[in-house]
């Protein structure tokens, strides 16, 4: 089976002060994928912490060591969303290593690799944002262009909200095609220029979220061969988000995996899955969107 997973248990804490965020969804998610048996327990690993190298080549050496050493002001750490501390970068270091290593996986078995956390998009380069210290996705992609493993990522973030600090990272970067749909009316306020962005307007249904995504998808495919696809697959588009806004049902969110990884499988495009947002008032709605995207990944590439 050409599926991986990085799973940790530091990936379950600690909670922003101040802010029910559904951190348990980690371990939640990790329990009911063992439980349905669509992935071996084999194909879950463990990830250590990054290499502090491989972070500087996207984040400012100044920004990093500000935070190894917590020294980022109130202010900065409000914006961040979180009070930070030593846990707290452990934590965001295990994470970068866990989207780093599937980027590895994944071109190895040309296969799928998905991290059970992730997603940090709203990093910009020299600071955190909206519960993102570092960007995964940024760290990973820039570690295959470096490593020569690739000259060409396609990177497909399909979270309700923009994914700002990616964008101003790769800005003006010719190998790193950035694709953005998310909702026009939410969170940032001010939308940084990915090379493609797509504003979904407030109660979308399923079968025009599905025919902008599509139609976004073939227009970029048309004109940039990607060697891998990052793909930020938040669930905060689904109809019961609290912060979401969008009326894309459960269903609809499915039928978004599956797209995704059936045209990566079809051309033969290795992935690399982070989780992103999810703010259901249920949490068994949360798991139950997120494990779909295990479920199609490990049907598609098992």
């Amino acid at each position: 089976m050409s599926v991986s997973v990085a799973y940790a248990p530091n990936y379950v804490h600690p909670v922003p002060a101040g802010h029910r965020f559904p951190m348990e969804k980690y371990q939640l998610l990790y329990e009911q994928l063992l439980l349905e048996g669509f992935i071996p327990e084999n194909q879950f690993f463990a990830p250590g912490k990054i290499e502090l190298e491989l972070v500087t080549r996207v984040h400012s050496p100044v920004y990093l060591e500000k935070l190894l050493k917590l020294e980022c002001s109130p202010r900065e750490q409000r914006v961040s969303g979180f009070e930070h501390s030593h846990t707290l970068i452990e934590r965001e270091l295990t994470i970068m290593e866990g989207t780093r290593k599937c980027a590895e996986l994944a071109m190895e078995t040309r296969g799928v690799a998905l991290n059970i956390a992730g997603g940090t998009h709203h990093a910009y380069s020299e600071r955190g944002e909206g519960f993102c210290l570092l960007n995964d996705q940024a760290i990973a992609a820039q570690w295959l262009l470096d490593q020569g493993l690739v000259s060409k990522i396609l990177i497909v973030d399909l979270d309700v909200h923009q994914g700002n600090g990616t964008a101003q990272i790769f800005d003006n970067n010719p190998n790193v095609f950035t694709f953005s749909m998310h909702g026009d009316n939410n969170y940032p306020l001010y939308k940084e220029k990915s090379d493609l962005d797509v504003g979904l307007d407030d109660g979308i249904l399923d079968i025009e979220y599905m025919y902008l995504l599509k139609s976004s998808m073939e227009q970029i495919l048309k004109d940039f061969t990607p060697e891998i696809i990052f793909f930020q697959s938040g669930v905060d588009i689904i109809n019961s988000d609290k912060l979401g806004r969008l009326g894309v049902t459960l269903n609809g969110c499915r039928k978004r995996d599956e797209f995704v990884f059936e045209t990566a499988k079809s051309l033969s495009i290795p992935v690399v899955c982070t989780m992103g947002g999810g703010y259901s008032k249920e949490i068994k709605h949360i798991i139950e969107a997120h494990a779909n995207t295990f479920r199609m990944a490990a049907k598609i590439f098992g």
